[in-house]
């Protein structure tokens, strides 16, 4: 199942990313990407950084002058293909002697001395809010010297800096709205290798938007750790909001201010974003995505459990009663909204009542995706600090897969309701499975496969849906879109 969350998408993990290059750029860069859609945009931000600084990107690690690899903390397997990675980097550094090599990103934040003490490859470690830097560090290394700046910014929007579009299928692009997160789930250690939330300038977000759809890019999702709290008052981190001055707070912009000015301004784009969370989801947002045909009919709402003990152990800022509400309003305002959910199994404590509080919520709310994950401890957040990870590893399992069971159900029960109507979607890339056909996704982010015949990639098609199965949807193209 695709997405663009804070999901680890397992196809793009390690991926080169290439650009355009420049003739009199001399130098190499290889720059490889871990963990989530966060940190592949942030590579597009360090590519065109160091593009002014003469480095054009490879795909060959041999040849490389300077070689970074963007990590993630979030999961254990991130960590371990990084430090592999590592290995690699170095058998190829006893080799081509002038090689630098960099860690960028959340994992560079929380293992600085380790790298640069332990493991004697690195020459370079910047934090997620050091990019900007990276001349100056670069000119340290190159003068014999180590460099590290793994500082945490209470500024650092990178709103000023176009990324380059890596990689892209040339229709879809992501813009980043928001850095960091204030939410101190217990599991989670994002506030800690990304800092404080703040948000960047609207004005900034609506430029950005403006030269991709030059570009003719179709679709923009905004992106952030959590974008539904995303307030611009002039600069600042969120949680400063209330010092600042009447006619700031008064003039402020919030997410969905913001969304229905994107929506506004560019109505043949079609707008997506992520990641929500539940306790900051204002209805005022729900309610510009049901005004506004071209923002998706889908949400991405992680819940994590469907337990009150659980909730409240990962700090989540809501109740399972509080979340239930939501989504009925949700779907009170929009019925053909699509939700997704992140979930984790068998966290600090959870019992068996807890596990089937969880599988109840699920049937109430019947997810059209998603993503489930056995709790693993991370540390250098509260849980790895303070609580015991006391649920088996055996018992953890069984439970991740009856979620997963049920979410298939679920999937498969969602999918069906599409079957026999004509809906919109966008071609975004050929299918996996057949060279002959197109894949597109609807508004609900469900992905179909449909005959190419005459149409091409990022055209908008009307498509007749005749069978499916749990995570996708087969039709036949009846016509373009009015959005065409």
């Amino acid at each position: 199942m695709e997405q663009i969350e804070k999901v680890i998408d397992e196809k793009v993990q390690g991926k080169a990313l290439i650009t355009e290059n420049k003739k009199e750029n001399t130098k190499k860069l290889f720059i490889e990407s871990y963990g989530c859609q966060m940190n592949m945009n942030d590579s597009e931000i360090v590519a065109a950084i160091l593009d002014k600084e003469g480095y054009n990107t490879t795909n060959i690690l041999e040849e490389a002058d300077l070689v970074l690899v963007n990590t993630c903390s979030i999961r254990e397997k991130a960590e371990t293909s990084v430090r592999k990675r590592l290995q690699k980097y170095n058998a190829v550094k006893q080799v081509n002697k002038n090689m630098k090599v960099g860690v960028l990103g959340c994992m560079a934040e929380r293992l600085k001395e380790k790298f640069l003490e332990e493991e004697k490859i690195v020459d370079l470690v910047v934090g997620p809010d050091a990019y900007k830097d990276l001349p100056n560090l670069l000119e340290e290394v190159y003068e014999g010297r180590d460099a590290v700046n793994v500082i945490l910014s209470k500024e650092e929007t990178y709103g000023d800096i176009s990324p380059v579009r890596l990689n892209s299928n040339g229709v879809t692009a992501f813009v980043s709205i928001t850095r960091g997160c204030d939410n101190m789930c217990t599991f989670c250690v994002v506030p800690f290798t990304r800092g404080r939330e703040r948000s960047r300038d609207p004005k900034s977000i609506l430029e950005e938007i403006q030269q991709m759809v030059d570009k003719n890019f179709k679709e923009i999702t905004l992106l952030g750790q959590n974008v539904d709290s995303f307030l611009w008052y002039g600069g600042g981190l969120k949680k400063d909001f209330k010092k600042a001055s009447e006619m700031q707070q008064a003039t402020a912009i919030g997410f969905a201010e913001l969304l229905d000015m994107c929506a506004t301004k560019f109505p043949k784009t079609r707008f997506r974003f992520s990641t929500s969370n539940p306790q900051d989801m204002s209805l005022d947002v729900i309610h510009v995505m049901a005004k506004h045909k071209n923002i998706c009919k889908y949400l991405h709402l992680p819940v994590q459990s469907g337990s009150n003990a659980m909730l409240k152990a990962m700090n989540r800022q809501h109740t399972r009663e509080e979340y239930m509400e939501l989504v009925d309003n949700i779907f009170k305002i929009i019925p053909e909204m699509s939700l997704s959910q992140d979930m984790i199994v068998g966290f600090c404590g959870e019992t068996e009542q807890d596990h089937q509080d969880t599988l109840e919520l699920m049937k109430y709310v019947k997810y059209d995706f998603g993503f489930m994950f056995a709790y693993s401890e991370r540390p250098g957040t509260l849980a790895g600090n303070k609580m015991e990870d006391d649920v088996p590893f055996a018992i953890k399992k069984r439970r991740l897969q009856e979620i997963i069971d049920l979410q298939q159900e679920h999937a498969l029960f969602r999918t069906q309701q599409h079957l026999g109507k004509i809906e919109e979607f966008l071609i975004e890339g050929t299918s996996k499975k057949n060279p002959n056909e197109w894949k597109g996704r609807n508004t609900q982010n469900t992905v179909a496969v449909f005959d190419k015949g005459d149409y091409k990639l990022g055209d908008f098609v009307m498509v007749k849906i005749e069978d499916c199965t749990s995570a996708t949807l087969k039709g036949t193209v009846v016509g373009y879109s009015e959005n065409n």
